[in-house]
């Protein structure tokens, strides 16, 4: 689990920073403010819970609990739900549709999948069962 956990906040920090780099040249010249402001926020959190990620996986070689796997797995799934609902909802919106209609209850849905993560991660580390 551990490395599986590193590789993907490795690679997701690694689209963090390509998506940044896009956003701060090349979307700024397409986006109104309030979007690109939309957008960066799908990034930084993609950028913290990138890092949560690496730390879950570090922390699973000495701690070693299911809770950790899981956290690993609730920050997987609400980068893809929180940032990539945002990225889609700013996509959308510069192109002049409104948003992403019933789909948009996916942003709260991978945002709740974050704080989940962050108390998994805190149980995994106070556990009895922890070494």
């Amino acid at each position: 689990m551990h490395t599986n956990a590193i590789r993907a906040g490795a690679l997701f920090a690694a689209l963090a920073v390509i998506l940044g780099a896009f956003g701060a040249h090349a979307l700024k010249q397409i986006l109104t403010p309030e979007l690109l402001q939309t957008f960066e926020t799908g990034v930084k959190y993609q950028f913290y819970h990138s890092f949560a990620l690496l730390a879950t996986g570090v922390l699973y070689g000495t701690y070693k609990s299911k809770l950790l796997s899981m956290a690993a797995t609730f920050f997987t799934v609400g980068i893809v739900l929180f940032s990539g609902s945002i990225y889609a909802l700013v996509m959308l919106k510069s192109g002049g549709q409104v948003g992403l209609g019933g789909l948009g209850i996916l942003t709260p849905v991978g945002g709740l999948f974050f704080v989940a993560g962050w108390v998994l991660l805190l149980l995994g580390v106070s556990s009895k069962n922890s070494r």
